[in-house]
């Protein structure tokens, strides 16, 4: 089994960094690759946890895509402490 590891840095949405990086980190989750993938949340990225986003019209909702990583067992975790996880995201880390 290969191990994954991605740490995304930017804010949600305005850039299409962290969104690629959800697309693919879904994409590993997958039964048949046999990847295990840990996300870590750094700075604004941290606020892909938060529940209850407003989603910009044109964009695709980055809580959902976590979400289903997380459900797909994938390691999710952020440096936020004051960033409101969503079900799935697990327990923030201290700073």
């Amino acid at each position: 089994m290969s191990k994954t590891l991605l740490i995304l840095n930017d804010p949600p949405y305005g850039s299409e960094r962290c969104y690629n990086a959800l697309r693919l980190a879904g994409i590993l989750c997958r039964a048949e690759m046999e990847e295990e993938v840990r996300l870590f949340l750094l700075g604004d990225a941290a606020s892909y946890a938060k529940a209850g986003q407003k989603v910009p019209q044109g964009y695709y909702s980055t809580e959902l895509m976590l979400d289903r990583v997380a459900r797909a067992e994938a390691l999710v975790r952020t440096t936020r402490r004051g960033a409101a996880p969503s079900r799935a995201a697990g327990p923030s880390i201290a700073a």
